[in-house]
């Protein structure tokens, strides 16, 4: 079995290699920082279980996410995860045009680009998983990380949609999606933000996420109080969850 993991040089994109390595996959990891890519690959290698890999790789060009697919089509990946992705803080009238395009890129085009390709073929072997990254946000508006939640928003109902086409053509490929809410990684330094919720372990989403996706769950959403929160959402006005989100992302500054 053998899985391509995108955001593979630190957080939860490095634990799910572990974790699948632990499990017997072999692992591709893709991301911009090499010499973290090398030091992931040395260390699961050095473990029992499977061999890891790498691709520097910026998924921010496309022309980069289709060289990747080149690159590895042959490898016949049985799991494919869409995680990387990043955020940035801030009024939306003061954020670079750069910047968000960047996150645009990243976050949308790249995931977008990746599913495409890999479903497809995929799809001709009827088997494969893919699991995409959003989050919490995705459920959700986000002034202040606007095109962030934007972003995620994107990523939730286009693997809802695509689950639904793959049930309808009675594929047995199947597509999850992660949606977590605050967690222990990188992304508050790169997004310059503090984060006024503790957050999960990045262990431990990596691992229930992996596992659920195994299962063939959908929608993922580890930790109860996202679920409850999640849940309660439905039930204020979009005026007042524009005004409780606002005065959260302001609280990260």
């Amino acid at each position: 079995m053998k899985a391509l993991i995108t955001g593979a040089s630190s957080g939860m994109g490095r634990d799910m290699a572990f974790y699948l390595a632990s499990l017997g996959y072999d692992v591709i990891l893709v991301a911009r920082r090499e010499q973290r890519l090398k030091e992931i690959a040395k260390e699961i290698n050095s473990k029992d279980g499977g061999q890891a890999f790498y691709v520097e790789c910026d998924l921010s060009k496309r022309k980069e996410c289709v060289r990747l697919y080149k690159l590895v089509k042959g490898e016949k990946i049985d799991l494919l995860i869409n995680n990387a992705g990043f955020g940035y803080h801030g009024y939306f009238s003061e954020i670079p045009l750069s910047k968000e395009l960047e996150m645009i890129e990243t976050n949308i085009a790249a995931v977008h680009i990746l599913t495409k390709l890999f479903l497809k073929d995929m799809m001709k072997r009827n088997r494969g998983q893919i699991l995409n990254v959003a989050s919490s946000a995705g459920f959700l508006p986000g002034p202040m990380l606007n095109t962030y939640y934007a972003t995620k928003n994107y990523v939730l109902r286009f693997s809802e949609g695509i689950y639904e086409e793959l049930r309808r053509q009675g594929s047995a490929v199947k597509i999850s999606v992660l949606c977590p809410g605050p967690v222990k990684t990188e992304f508050d330094k790169v997004a310059h933000v503090n984060f006024s919720l503790s957050g999960m372990k990045s262990e431990a989403v990596a691992k229930y996420a992996i596992d659920q996706t195994l299962k063939g769950k959908l929608v993922i959403v580890p930790g109860i109080t996202m679920k409850v929160g999640l849940f309660f959402r439905r039930f204020v006005s979009e005026k007042i969850l524009l005004k409780a989100s606002y005065n959260i992302q302001k609280r990260k500054s």
